[in-house]
């Protein structure tokens, strides 16, 4: 099992290091939307290519985060259902979860993508917008996020298998809610506290 853990860490590293990467390309859609509509405004011009460039840079960072957003447990749950589950109830949710839909779902995403992306390619497609951008890598993008979504999956269901066996603590403990109630109880007796102590001091 330390073997597939340790396979786990690398995908986890892997992923955590390209998503934080992509995650500052929302900061260079924000400015190329600034500037396109300065420049719009300003001089009555406009470019299909920074137009593009905006949607491009929106999917890089939709596909290349969304395993790092699997990572951080940020994805969407219905936890005001399996919370009510006991955690063993919920560990099993999680690997059937993963094998029987994310996974399979993941592949045949891959399956389908790869064709769309290698003849856009291979014809080195163009955008139909005049002075628009190559449309390739924006097929690209596609491929590569479900890639590493594919790899996010199967390394939660080796820390999930291994949390089942007590061989590693659960860090996300039962879902949002019982980490929203836990932060809630935490913040509630800090304020409790700093109470105590302006009191004390006066």
């Amino acid at each position: 099992m330390q073997g597939l853990l340790s396979i786990s860490r690398v995908i986890d590293a892997v992923n955590t290091h390209i998503g934080r990467a992509a995650s500052w390309l929302i900061l260079v859609a924000i400015l190329i939307s600034a500037g396109n509509a300065i420049i719009r405004k300003a001089f009555s011009s406009s470019s299909n290519a920074w137009l593009e460039a905006q949607w491009y840079l929106f999917g890089a960072v939709f596909m290349l985060c969304a395993a790092w957003t699997l990572l951080s447990n940020e994805h969407i749950r219905i936890d005001i259902v399996s919370s009510r589950f006991p955690k063993r109830v919920r560990n099993w949710i999680e690997v059937l979860g993963h094998t029987l839909f994310l996974m399979p779902f993941c592949i045949l995403l891959l399956l389908d993508s790869w064709p769309f992306f290698l003849k856009s390619y291979l014809q080195n497609e163009q955008s139909m917008n005049a002075g628009g951008l190559v449309v390739w890598p924006a097929k690209f993008l596609v491929l590569a996020g479900f890639v590493l979504l594919l790899f996010q999956g199967i390394s939660e269901l080796i820390k999930r298998i291994a949390i089942m066996r007590g061989d590693i603590e659960d860090v996300h403990g039962g879902g949002h809610s019982e980490m929203a109630e836990a932060e809630a109880a935490r913040l509630l007796e800090a304020a409790r506290a700093q109470g105590l102590l302006d009191a004390a001091k006066k």
